[in-house]
């Protein structure tokens, strides 16, 4: 299970007010130097929030997110997979199910943003929209499990990090 259904309806309703999965623009550059050193035929934004990142790059990208109508269809592999401020939102007895979607998905590379501290909004139920805070080190494994760490780059509240398939 990727998503339980109580939790899509919960983050249906912060995508609802607005102000919720705007920021994937902020990648932009990051995704289209990633674009001119793989030249992917495909790109998969997983989990794109309200689309942000595929309206920056201004070019058809697939788009999958489970609590945004209109982007919930299953998603087919890319070459590349952009899967930004999203792992650490997954309900935690979901996040292996998740992490082997996203393995399964990915034909090239994955670059993958994982924050590392707890979010600044709240579910309706009362739970940081962070439901999993955890070191790079927690991340690292779960990921090196299942990719090739190419590169990472951590920053203060996040670490941003270039997965190549194995």
């Amino acid at each position: 299970m990727l998503i339980t259904d109580s939790y899509r309806r919960l983050n249906e309703a912060l995508h609802s007010q607005g102000s919720y999965g705007w920021k994937g623009d902020k990648w932009a550059l990051r995704v289209q130097k990633l674009i001119a050193r793989f030249r992917p035929a495909s790109i998969l934004d997983y989990g794109c929030g309200q689309g942000a990142l595929g309206r920056a790059l201004g070019r058809p990208i697939q788009e999958y997110d489970p609590a945004v109508a209109g982007k919930q269809a299953k998603p087919i592999a890319a070459d590349l997979v952009v899967c930004t401020d999203v792992l650490e939102h997954v309900e935690p007895a979901c996040l292996d199910e998740v992490l082997d979607h996203l393995q399964m998905l990915t034909k090239v590379c994955l670059f993958a943003v994982v924050s590392t501290r707890p979010a600044k909004k709240f579910l309706a139920d009362g739970r940081n929209a962070h439901l999993i805070v955890e070191p790079w080190a927690f991340w690292e494994s779960k990921l090196a499990a299942r990719w090739r760490i190419d590169s990472t780059v951590v920053h203060h509240k996040e670490v941003e990090v270039l997965l190549l398939r194995k």
